[in-house]
């Protein structure tokens, strides 16, 4: 089958640290399975310098076509080629796919959901997104989260929505029996930046003894960060196996951000035998169960300390059996599986 997959949520080059993979992965996995898959990356050249993005050249980057925009799509070539298949993910690449006047799928992210909620975008980005969704022929919301957000503002919509999720490569998994003692570690690993709520998580930690707190990361919110607690160990950015080793050594991992769109680091913590603890009602919340394979907290230090707390409070055997859960979760959660299933389910409703 020729997919067309368009969004500027995808790297150009392999050596972008700022982009997510979580787009590419379900690119490579297809491709994998013998599909041909064609990239579209429209680009306002006025995100890459107020976001920091990598900027390139209007042009063809293997099988990436990257095409800046300085003004919202006003004028989209028809697309030569025939395909069986186009899908569009995140705002833009909703856009641009709406503009060429074929069939598509959307794909949508949080900042889709920002678009149709927040006062910003009301009087025109608003209006087209809706009526693209409209257009669409299938909605692949990317959590059970937002997938909730939109059939709630769009009921109309629940026939042809349905969840994508991301996927973990499964030669990560690594099962390791879990043995919590008195004395602990706990990690996160984000962008430090406000919404990931790294404050909090500190603060929770702060009131609890024999606890030793380790992040990962870098962000503008670092020096702040730094001054709450001394004692918080602070790695800043580090490669991906270096993290996996860091969650290996790690008892629990806990990132109580807010407005994620899925949270990828939650399934690799997972795979690395972390006890998991995300937001209530945000990012893979819906995947994490509470109390079954991983634990929910509300995105306030007391909620926090509590949720600590009570894992502490839980016998080793009850630890073990949520540690297992997660692994036996993780079967459903593979990028070979979570791709395979998203074109499954567009062809259900196609």
């Amino acid at each position: 089958m020729k997919i067309l997959f368009i969004t500027d949520l995808y790297p150009v080059s392999k050596k972008e640290k700022t982009t997510p993979r979580t787009l590419l992965n379900f690119v490579q996995e297809w491709e994998k399975s013998g599909h041909t898959v064609d990239v579209i990356k429209p680009n306002f050249i006025l995100n890459s310098f107020l976001r920091g993005k990598p900027f390139y050249k209007t042009g063809l980057y293997g099988n990436v076509f990257n095409i800046n925009f300085l003004t919202p799509f006003w004028k989209v070539k028809p697309l030569k080629d025939n395909y069986d298949l186009v899908i569009a993910h995140m705002p833009s690449g909703i856009l641009y796919a709406d503009k060429t006047g074929v069939s598509f799928v959307a794909g949508i992210h949080n900042s889709d959901i920002e678009v149709l909620t927040k006062p910003l975008y009301k009087f025109y980005f608003k209006k087209r997104l809706e009526r693209a969704l409209y257009n669409a022929k299938a909605i692949a919301c990317r959590s059970f989260v937002i997938k909730n957000k939109l059939l709630k503002l769009y009921p109309e919509f629940e026939t042809k929505t349905f969840v994508a999720p991301s996927g973990i490569d499964e030669s990560i998994i690594n099962p390791s029996t879990f043995q919590l003692s008195s004395s602990y570690k706990i990690l996160t690993c984000a962008n430090l930046i406000k919404r990931k709520n790294i404050d909090k998580l500190i603060l929770a930690c702060k009131g609890i003894q024999d606890v030793e707190l380790t992040v990962i990361g870098d962000g503008k919110e670092k020096k702040y960060l730094e001054k709450l607690d001394k004692e918080v160990i602070f790695t800043g950015r580090l490669e991906r196996e270096r993290v996996y080793a860091k969650m290996r050594e790690s008892d629990i991992f806990i990132l109580p951000s807010i407005n994620e769109t899925f949270g990828m680091v939650y399934l690799e913590a997972m795979s690395q035998g972390c006890i998991t603890v995300c937001t209530q009602n945000d990012g893979i919340s819906g995947i994490i169960k509470d109390g079954e394979n991983g634990f929910l907290t509300e995105p306030d230090a007391e909620s926090i300390k509590k949720t600590i707390l009570r894992i502490k409070n839980l016998s080793t055997e009850s630890i073990q059996k949520v540690q297992q859960n997660a692994l036996d979760t993780l079967k459903f959660y593979t990028s070979k599986r979570v791709a395979q299933n998203y074109l499954q389910q567009i062809f259900n409703i196609l």
